[in-house]
């Protein structure tokens, strides 16, 4: 892969990601915050960016979303391919709700 199909990737997930941010936000705001994983001075930012602010936004060169989570317990749960998957995944969920939620410093 050439950097020019990164950075062209990166870009259209920036775009995926704001874009559906948005509609989550404009949906139901705190259930939006906590599946994104993000503050309310975070979601107000994103439900405010105007379509150019966000074409802006999706053509920087860095990922604009990232994982929540970084711990190999919550990972090994989301991955589970045991028969309950639905128990680990609910077990992620409740670990990922405990960690704090990003915001604008």
């Amino acid at each position: 892969m050439s950097k020019a199909d990164v950075y062209n990737e990166i870009k259209e997930l920036n775009l995926t990601y704001l874009m559906l941010a948005q509609q989550m936000i404009r949906a139901d705001r705190e259930i939006a915050q906590y599946r994104l994983g993000i503050g309310a001075d975070v979601a107000e930012v994103i439900d405010r960016l105007t379509p150019g602010q966000v074409l802006k936004m999706a053509g920087s060169n860095m990922a604009l979303c990232r994982f929540r989570f970084d711990d190999k317990l919550l990972l090994g749960l989301l991955s589970s391919h045991e028969r309950e998957a639905g128990a680990s995944h609910t077990h992620a969920a409740i670990l990922a709700s405990a960690q704090a939620v990003e915001a604008i410093a």
